[in-house]
């Protein structure tokens, strides 16, 4: 199976999960909340933080609706525009932002939603293209991105195998491979029962490509369990708190969740292992006493001819194995076996 490296991480297979603590618009168009959600995802231990990168005018029509969750979350007589408008930073702060992503050691990530934020976010340096699930099928944007030449992760929300098809086959006929799918449920907050998180596995069989899991669900338990079932990536909405103003902070982590659910994850990813069915080194020690051995029920003088009912099965594992049961049975004793003693090859003939 491919992999793919961002910055100085291959991601794929065998590789550690890439987690990307998803901040998105949750700074509310504040560099300093936004500076502020940096050190959470550092402290969290992610291996990055994603921002939410555009112009609202190239974006969305003046009068576009806003979504089910975006009219319970945010102000009711605003349309979509004015609601994202306010959730832009500019240029020079995602410069600042940036840098300081720099400083605290953490890979900056942010998804271009129109032309002219990703020839800016490439200028800036950004290490791979986040492409939202709402550009699936912006097959002109994809091609675009493409042709920069840097990974592109794509969300495949709301997307259909041909749609998933046709964007990979844009990326590759632009001459990039370097593609990484997620599995994503297009719904804030999505709910556990539309998930469908086997469809990871359909989606590495279909493409041969890395997959991962970007969550919309509540809690942490869908990306633990993504881990489980293969995802390479695991892509999560945090926030400073539930409950500031804001379409995406109620469904997002707050910074304890966060740091629980990459903790839970490196510990999944422990207990995977490498699939070879072998026992431990641990195990190899607790056999010798979990283990049962052929034991003598009653006292056998030398010279009986050992039957059926002068054993049993008893700890430790030390002597002989109840597989080699049929073995003894018919063989002469060599000396006096006493009633629970266990029996080796020696002691008979």
């Amino acid at each position: 199976m491919k992999k793919v490296k961002i910055g100085d991480r291959l991601v794929g297979d065998g590789e550690p999960c890439f987690i990307i603590a998803e901040a998105g618009v949750n700074h509310n168009g504040d560099i300093e909340l936004a500076k502020r959600l940096i050190d959470v995802a550092k402290d969290a231990g992610a291996d990055a933080v994603k921002f939410q990168t555009f112009k609202a005018e190239n974006v969305v029509t003046r009068d576009a609706p806003k979504a089910d969750y975006q009219i319970k979350n945010t102000e009711l007589n605003e349309s979509q525009y004015d609601m994202i408008k306010k959730l832009e930073l500019s240029e020079d702060e995602f410069r600042e932002l940036y840098e300081y992503t720099r400083e605290k050691e953490i890979l900056f990530l942010s998804t271009p939603f129109d032309f002219e934020s990703a020839d800016f976010l490439d200028e800036l340096g950004v290490p791979a293209f986040k492409v939202s699930s709402t550009d699936l099928t912006n097959l002109p944007f994809l091609e675009y991105l493409a042709e920069k030449g840097k990974p592109i992760i794509l969300s495949t929300g709301m997307g259909t195998l041909g749609e998933i098809e046709e964007a990979i086959n844009t990326i590759k006929n632009a001459g990039n491979e370097d593609i990484i799918l997620l599995h994503c449920i297009t719904s804030y907050p999505a709910k556990f029962e539309s998930l469908n998180l086997r469809a990871i596995q359909t989606l590495k069989e279909a493409f041969k490509l890395p997959v991962g899991f970007s969550d919309h669900s509540l809690g942490i338990y869908a990306p633990i369990a993504a881990v489980a079932l293969g995802a390479v990536v695991i892509e999560k909405h945090f926030t400073l708190d539930k409950n500031l103003p804001g379409p995406n902070h109620k469904a997002s982590l707050n910074p304890e969740e966060l740091k629980e659910m990459i903790s839970a994850i490196r510990l999944i990813e422990k207990a995977l292992g490498d699939g070879i069915k072998r026992p431990t080194p641990e195990e190899i020690e607790i056999r010798k006493v979990a283990r049962r051995s052929i034991v003598a029920r009653v006292n056998i003088p030398k010279g009986t001819i050992i039957t059926e009912d002068m054993l049993t099965f008893k700890r430790p594992g030390i002597g002989l194995s109840p597989k080699c049961y049929n073995e003894i049975i018919g063989r002469r004793a060599r000396r006096n076996i006493e009633v629970d003693e266990l029996i080796y090859w020696w002691d008979v003939e």
